[in-house]
């Protein structure tokens, strides 16, 4: 079971899919609050849910469940941006994502193909 089929049972089923104690470990409030949390009319269930998240994983289940109406509630969930070389920045240098964008921007073009040249491993899917 994943945070998805207890989005659907709160949003859509209204079903409780939280049968047994592995259907309560696998119940992460957090990815659930966050997918509510992207709906005007979810948005405050979910911030008083992150409130108060010593609650029990059941009863926040069953707080939502019974709290938010009965809609289909799709979005596209925000993911981070990939940066094309950042990866072999911090690779090469050691370095953090935030120290390796700022040092993306001082490299020229010709340092990051000889970087690039020092990591290839070879292969099919060399760098």
């Amino acid at each position: 079971m994943n945070h998805f089929d207890y989005l659907n049972s709160i949003n859509i089923k209204k079903d409780d899919i939280m049968v047994d104690d592995l259907a309560e470990k696998a119940y992460s409030s957090w990815m659930v609050n966050r997918g509510l949390s992207y709906f005007h009319d979810t948005i405050g269930i979910a911030n008083q849910m992150n409130i108060n998240h010593t609650i029990p994983a059941r009863m926040q289940y069953d707080f939502l469940n019974n709290m938010v109406r009965k809609r289909k509630r799709f979005s596209k969930w925000f993911k981070a941006e990939k940066v094309g070389n950042l990866e072999l920045i911090k690779e090469y240098y050691g370095y953090s994502n935030p120290r390796a964008k700022e040092v993306l921007s001082l490299i020229s073009k010709e340092h990051l193909d000889h970087i690039k040249q020092k990591l290839s491993r070879g292969g099919k899917k060399a760098r």
